[in-house]
């Protein structure tokens, strides 16, 4: 099931988790490769995706992160 642009679920795949729409990729590990210090052409060379995939993430990363709702408990 498409969830964003080239974001996809399938329960059959990595157990549900947010995945690279054609690829068994899964966003939070692109993520944290780009946190670790990897270039997007070392990400893109080693998991055979796109730059516009990697865009994507991203971008599925700040629309979750702005929707999140947080609240302090004293």
């Amino acid at each position: 099931m498409k969830i964003a642009p080239r974001i996809s679920v399938d329960e059959k795949v990595r157990f549900g988790k947010p995945v690279v729409t054609g690829t068994r990729v899964p966003v939070d590990l692109i993520l944290g490769k780009l946190a670790g210090g990897m270039t997007y052409e070392e990400v893109m060379a080693e998991y055979e995706i796109t730059r516009e995939d990697i865009l994507a993430v991203l971008d599925y990363a700040a629309k979750t992160l702005s929707s999140e709702e947080i609240r302090a408990v004293s």
